[in-house]
């Protein structure tokens, strides 16, 4: 069956990666809007998408046309039902938690045309679990993007139960579009990259918390020894350690003691040093938002 065309996306949820998933959207040339139920993360998220072009427009990877483009694209909604009655393609990008995915992907589903593809950017729930809170799960896939999105290459496509052919070649299409390699991923928990990703950013809160070395030198170790583009203490106060925390609790549930969280990790979120988006977490941001050697 030949794939759909996507015209509109709708992306739900403003935070990292949702912001970031609406950016590439919309400078892909998709009409695209950003849906949450805060307009102060909209507004931050629309401020962040200006401040990324600019960048962008300064290294000569965007043009002035792309910027007036993406700004043309780009809305901003706190209402999803209304939004989601003319969107192709809903992307959830709400925090990993089920009964919040839930509610996104029943209300999406209930509004949305029939045709309408539902993805979630989650990196650990299983879709086929996640398409069964819709009455459309032969449309429900993950389309798990990397952060940060407008730099990270990949999305992984993960099938579930009883995702069509159609539907991941939809998804397939739209990430080509939005100038994505993709890989396909059969269901598994954590499924490639996640799982990967875990150990590494784990073992690196373990070191730290052992002494073999500063948190700037594991990251400088891994990033010019092993070609990482960022040290995976940096990602995690990135993508949130609260995030990380949350995804290798699960891992640690379906597979096992090697994903155990660090107690480290575990006391930084007890203590909110939850990373970038608080201020602090292995590194402080608190000087004008930029890094800060401890």
């Amino acid at each position: 069956m030949i794939p759909m065309t996507i015209q509109h996306v709708t992306v739900v949820g403003a935070g990292v990666m949702g912001r970031g998933i609406a950016y590439v959207s919309a400078l892909s040339g998709f009409n695209t809007t950003l849906v949450d139920v805060s307009e102060k993360q909209l507004n931050d998220a629309l401020g962040s998408a200006k401040k990324t072009a600019q960048k962008g427009i300064e290294l000569g990877k965007v043009t002035e046309s792309d910027y007036e483009n993406l700004l043309q694209n780009l809305q901003l909604s706190q209402d999803l039902a209304i939004t989601v009655q003319r969107t192709d393609l809903v992307i959830e990008a709400v925090p990993e938690k089920r009964e919040i995915k839930q509610n996104v992907l029943e209300t999406a589903c209930k509004h949305a045309p029939k045709h309408t593809v539902l993805a979630s950017n989650t990196s650990t729930i299983s879709p086929t679990e996640l398409g069964s809170f819709t009455e459309r799960p032969s449309q429900v896939a993950v389309m798990h993007f990397f952060n940060p999105v407008h730099k990270m290459r990949l999305v992984e496509i993960v099938r579930g139960l009883e995702t069509s052919d159609h539907t991941v070649e939809t998804i397939r299409k739209t990430a080509e579009a939005m100038n994505k390699e993709t890989v396909e991923v059969n269901e598994f928990p954590g499924f490639v990259t996640s799982r990967i990703s875990a150990l590494v950013g784990n073992e690196a809160f373990h070191m730290l918390q052992e002494g073999v070395a500063s948190a700037e030198d594991i990251d400088k170790a891994i990033k010019l020894g092993l070609n990482y583009p960022m040290g995976p203490l940096e990602l995690g106060d990135l993508v949130g350690l609260d995030a990380r925390l949350n995804n290798l609790k699960y891992l640690h549930e379906t597979l096992g003691e090697k994903y155990r969280p660090a107690p480290l990790l575990e006391q930084y979120v007890k203590a909110g040093r939850l990373g970038r988006k608080t201020g602090k977490g292995v590194y402080d941001y608190t000087a004008k938002g930029e890094l800060v050697k401890k």
